[in-house]
């Protein structure tokens, strides 16, 4: 049966796409060059990172949804978006390997009035250049004359996502659409107008590629700004966490971000852009939060000290490994740094986390915790690196003989807080 969408990239960011379009009542197919997160789809078995459950892959299925290995399938629908993965290359700049290898794949079966949409984090300019580019080299067509070619940031909030609610779905969160020519822009607001609620057009491909890039960075920056804070706050005798709660009363000029034991996550900081200037601030705020792992280890360092213990020996419990509370996606989360700093000052480290059955830290298996009260009774300091909603912060603190809270999440004065 042919479909309406094809999203090529099952990922943390196309499958929630898939689910949505699917819901809405779109004819979707999900299209991957890796035959693992197929297979598992197919089978109904939910993704690793945790992103949907067994029960949303069902209803997808149920509802006509197909994953697939086979490029044929890119030839037979009306919109294709590219959703596939750009992480970050050991030079700082966004790695779009993926995203010209599907781009390759959908040129050779390209056919005229398709709209093409990319939704891949990306440098301003690679639209309407290295994509534009290659589709109309695979294909001998022309964008903007034979078919549409448009960007549009992805906004997906990872944990929140639910397809059929309005306010943390994709209905309620504005899609911004830049399109190489007006015909389309309207194209792609005509196709996302079908489960969005409001579209966002801006003048181009280039602003809507920096409208990714802005966010990201807004993001990395005021968490840096946090960090720091918490940092000069202990150093001061001050309750940051106090402060925030304080001052995000202030109904203008103030949004409130919080500290932690490191930024984890799928959006990268782009400091840099090619040949462009580095961004400075961005900059300084990636090498500002890169620390915060560090200086988990020395608070829990200094913590044991305090108490008459060294760090070497010490059993230490790590609670919630991922990068998002209730989530199980581990990418970029601070806890593999945290762990691996920890050991090497000679500390025995072991873990509790409901949503990850097992862990690897240099190859080597951590011990994990079954029974959550009994471990941070026996463990010489707790560590809450995520706060995960099954965790009872209260009956926690009482029952381990040290806890280090790097969430602000316990009551005050039940645990040391970053």
């Amino acid at each position: 049966m042919p479909a309406d969408l094809a999203v090529i990239g099952l990922g943390h960011h196309g499958l929630p796409l898939a689910q949505a379009a699917t819901a809405a009542g779109i004819a979707t197919v999900g299209f991957d060059t890796d035959p693992r997160p197929v297979a598992e789809l197919a089978a109904g078995r939910p993704p690793v990172d945790g992103s949907l459950t067994a029960s949303e892959i069902r209803r997808m299925l149920s509802a006509g949804f197909r994953a697939t290995t086979s490029p044929v399938e890119l030839g037979r629908v009306r919109t294709a978006v590219l959703c596939a993965p750009t992480p970050l290359s050991p030079d700082g700049t966004l790695d779009l390997t993926a995203v010209t290898d599907a781009a390759r794949a959908l040129a050779a079966r390209l056919r005229p009035h398709t709209t093409v949409l990319l939704e891949s984090p990306v440098p301003p300019g690679t639209t309407e250049g290295v994509l534009r580019e290659l589709l109309e080299a695979g294909s001998g067509l022309r964008a903007g004359r034979d078919f549409h070619l448009a960007y549009s940031p992805d906004r997906l909030d990872p944990g929140r996502f639910d397809p059929h609610s309005r306010l943390s779905g994709l209905a309620g969160t504005p899609k911004v659409i830049g399109g190489l020519t007006s015909a389309c822009t309207e194209s792609a607001a005509a196709f996302y107008g079908r489960f969005t609620d409001k579209v966002v057009r801006a003048r181009g491909p280039r602003e809507a590629e920096t409208v990714k890039l802005l966010e990201t960075n807004f993001r990395h920056v005021n968490i840096a700004l946090v960090n720091e804070m918490a940092v000069l706050c202990h150093e001061l005798g001050v309750d940051l966490w106090d402060v925030i709660r304080c001052a995000e009363t202030k109904p203008f000029g103030f949004h409130a971000f919080r500290p932690g034991p490191g930024v984890g996550g799928h959006g990268f900081p782009v400091e840099r852009l090619g040949a462009h200037r580095p961004l400075r601030l961005v900059e300084l705020a990636g090498q500002v939060n890169q620390r915060m792992p560090q200086y988990v280890v020395q608070r829990a360092a200094t913590l044991l000290n305090e108490h008459g213990k060294s760090a070497r020996g010490a059993r230490i419990l790590l609670l919630g490994i991922t990068y998002k509370p209730d989530l199980a996606d581990r990418e970029g989360a601070p806890a593999d740094e945290i762990a691996h700093r920890l050991m090497d000052l000679g500390a025995a480290v072991s873990f509790h986390d409901p949503h990850v059955p097992d862990w690897r830290v240099r190859d080597l298996p951590v011990p994990r915790a079954d029974s959550l009260y009994e471990a941070a009774a026996h463990a010489d300091l707790t560590i809450l690196l995520q706060h995960h909603r099954v965790y009872d912060l209260q009956g926690l603190a009482v029952k381990a003989q040290l806890l280090l809270d790097t969430r602000g999440a316990t009551p005050a004065g039940t645990a040391h807080r970053l």
